[in-house]
């Protein structure tokens, strides 16, 4: 086999990045397609074999693998546009997802409206039976109850069932009676079991998990099952694996079981990414493409994952997944002039279709991209390195609209809408540094998204960033990064015990039982022994404190010792110190959660881009020159531009200028210098 291939579908181009036995990695892009992403899928997979010479079939015979993230379940959940589900809850339990955890969001708002449930209370079901904390049967399960749910729930058209059961992680003997009850009577009916899909103490977010997986299983199912159709209809008879939210890929039939880990998949790939590009300990992540900006952050050299991830616009994921905040900020987001007279830009965006005006296929509201034409950043007849024309008349009708909104000149407006759009993803910076009490100019910023590059270097400048890296498969970071993660799998399980009275046995019992189910997904994944490794963490808090914290140990051979216990005490103290800035050595800890991360070494691409060794400086020379609007200049001013291509290991460009890659368009300010490394990434430093 000759190529493996990373496919990342965005809300406005599908990202393809090959590897190819021998040879550097290519990029290449096509429009996606809403409603129908798996053609946009196929489209790209056509432009690959058409750019290396061959035919389709001829094409994917020689395709080893292909890893693929995903946006479909995330925009399923954004637009509501997901399965209606049916929650099974212990009778006298309903409310779980009405009250959430308790606090409301922004009290003093009046004007803010209680948000309504994910599952509706008339598609919320209680049923009596009830096991306690210990795991016994309080009271036997009213299987008649089970039986009227069911009934109602296909008279009323759900098309799946979440079970969440009271203390079902104590003992899930109830849920799974409940499943063999559905299963007789509704056998295709999809269904999810809470302590399955995320087997923790805390109610609401175990349910809210479980009806988001619930609801996505349809949508998730039919995607994957379409998408795997095409490819074997098309000649692919290897391996395609699927992102998931823990920074990982997964076989297919693994992600159709546990949909939910497929939330925010795509997002979560380009920190894999820039943690193989860089050996920086502390990394701000950030990826602008043509409907959101995302930002994520590497410190001390571990991906940040948060277990407080939203999914628009008021519930929880619920699960643990890699921090990656969005914001409405992309090349295709559209620019408004509010009732105030202000000018907006997004989050509304024109996406792929119509696109932006410039584009010619319809669009007619201003958008960042048609900003960056009217300002010479983007030159019209090379987007895509030429393969898509771009129209500068339709842009600058486009924007002057706005400009004749708030009375001021083309140019004028168009940067207003650039610099707007730069603060809006500053803010999003700011929001994982700044706001955590983390100081971005102590971090290495890795530059991702086919659109960054026109602006990474203004928004440097305000942030203060004194250097920062471009990399060449920029435009397609998050589908490099499937090419270089891990699969990576997580089992959890709950048992409560503390460091006054450490349950070692029991925990050990349990670690067993999490590394056993991790192998065995790792024999479903066909991961051969010697590529296997096994990650360990718990949940713990001080006692009497309301939230726990997520803590990593590394037990020998899977089991702790006697001796064991003062570890994991003092990692619980070192980790409690860095996130909240104090510790009490003196307080008791108790352990919530135990988890258990199944990882399946990835491919390793040889050279490691960005690590190795940097040629002597060279002297490039520009291949033309155009007017481009430098703002500390005071306006459009004769810039030299860069064919990127011809940028060898060593070669230093001084701002200002423009670089044009086939598929992004880098632009340096004065005092920026960029030097290309071995890989061909640029390493920008500020003087």
């Amino acid at each position: 086999m000759t190529y493996s291939m990373g496919i990342d579908i965005g809300g406005t181009f599908t990202d393809c990045v090959v590897v190819e036995s021998g040879r550097d990695p290519c990029i290449l892009k096509c429009p996606s397609t809403p409603g129908e992403f798996e053609r946009g899928f196929m489209n790209v997979l056509g432009i690959a074999a058409e750019h290396y010479g061959k035919d389709l079939p001829g094409f994917l015979r020689e395709v080893d693998s292909i890893v693929h993230g995903t946006t479909v379940s995330t925009n399923a959940l954004v637009v509501r546009n997901t399965a209606p589900v049916g929650l099974i809850a212990t009778e006298g339990h309903p409310d779980v997802l009405t009250l959430r955890e308790a606090p409301r969001k922004r009290p003093w708002n009046w004007k803010l409206d209680f948000p309504d449930p994910y599952v509706p209370r008339n598609r919320t079901i209680g049923v009596g039976g009830r096991i306690d904390a210990l795991g016994a049967e309080v009271s036997p399960l009213v299987e008649n109850d089970v039986r009227n749910a069911v009934a109602y729930f296909r008279r009323a058209g759900v098309e799946a069932i979440a079970v969440s059961l009271l203390w079902s992680i104590a003992n899930p003997h109830h849920e799974l009676r409940v499943l063999e009850i559905i299963r007789e009577l509704w056998p295709e009916v999809p269904v999810s079991l809470s302590h399955e899909v995320n087997p923790i103490p805390r109610e609401y977010r175990r349910t809210i998990s479980t009806v988001i997986d619930a609801s996505l299983r349809p949508v998730v199912g039919a995607y994957i099952g379409g998408l795997e159709t095409a490819l074997r209809a098309a000649g692919y008879r290897n391996r395609l694996l699927i992102a998931n939210c823990v920074g990982g890929m997964m076989p297919p039939e693994e992600i159709v079981e546990k949909p939910i880990y497929s939330v925010m998949s795509g997002p979560t790939l380009a920190p894999v990414a820039a943690r193989h590009l860089t050996t920086e300990a502390d990394v701000i992540v950030v990826d602008m493409g043509g409907t959101t900006f995302d930002v994520s952050a590497i410190r001390a050299g571990q991906i940040v994952v948060t277990p407080e991830a939203m999914i628009y616009p008021h519930d929880m994921l619920g699960l643990p997944k890699v921090d990656v905040r969005s914001v409405g900020a992309g090349g295709g987001s559209i620019a408004w002039v509010d009732l105030g007279g202000l000018l907006r830009v997004g989050p509304r965006s024109a996406g792929a279709k119509p696109g932006p005006a410039c584009y010619g296929a319809g669009g007619t509201e201003a958008t960042v991209t048609d900003a960056n034409v009217v300002l010479g950043i983007i030159d019209p007849d090379f987007f895509l390195g030429g393969r898509i024309k771009l129209h500068r008349n339709l842009a600058e009708q486009a924007v002057g609209k706005i400009a004749s909104q708030l009375s001021i000149g083309l140019v004028e407006a168009a940067y207003a809408i650039y610099t707007t759009c730069n603060h809006n993803m500053i803010a999003a910076i700011e929001d994982i540094t700044v706001n955590e009490g983390i100081n971005p100019r102590d971090s290495y910023l890795v530059s991702g998204g086919g659109a960054t590059a026109c602006h990474i270097a203004e928004m440097a400048d305000v942030l203060g960033l004194k250097r920062f890296m471009i990399p060449k498969l920029s435009a397609g970071l998050s589908a490099f990064g499937g090419l270089v993660s891990d699969i990576r799998w997580e089992a959890v399980g709950s048992l409560h015990t503390d460091s006054r009275a450490f349950g070692l046995d029991d925990v050990n019992r349990l670690l067993g039982e999490l590394r056993g189910r991790c192998d065995a997904f790792l024999d479903r994944a066909q991961v051969p022994p010697e590529q296997r490794s096994f990650e360990y963490a718990f949940m713990g808090r001080y006692e009497y404190q309301s939230w726990e914290i997520e803590v990593p140990f590394d037990p020998a051979a899977g089991r702790l010792k006697a001796g064991n216990l003062e570890a994991l005490v003092a990692a619980f103290n070192r980790m409690h110190e860095r996130i909240y800035s104090i510790k009490d050595e003196t307080n008791i800890v108790e352990f919530v959660t135990w988890k258990v991360t199944a990882v399946g070494e990835g491919r390793r691409i040889a050279g490691d881009p960005g690590n190795g060794a940097r040629a002597a400086a060279a002297t490039l020379a520009p291949k033309a020159h155009r007017p481009v609007y430098i703002h500390r200049q005071g306006g459009m001013k004769p810039v030299p531009v860069f064919d990127g291509t011809a940028c060898v290991a060593g070669g230093k460009i001084v701002g200002p200028a423009v670089i044009e890659e086939s598929t992004t368009t880098i632009l340096l300010l004065p005092g920026m210098v960029a030097t290309t490394d071995d890989a061909g990434n640029y390493r920008i430093a500020i003087e």
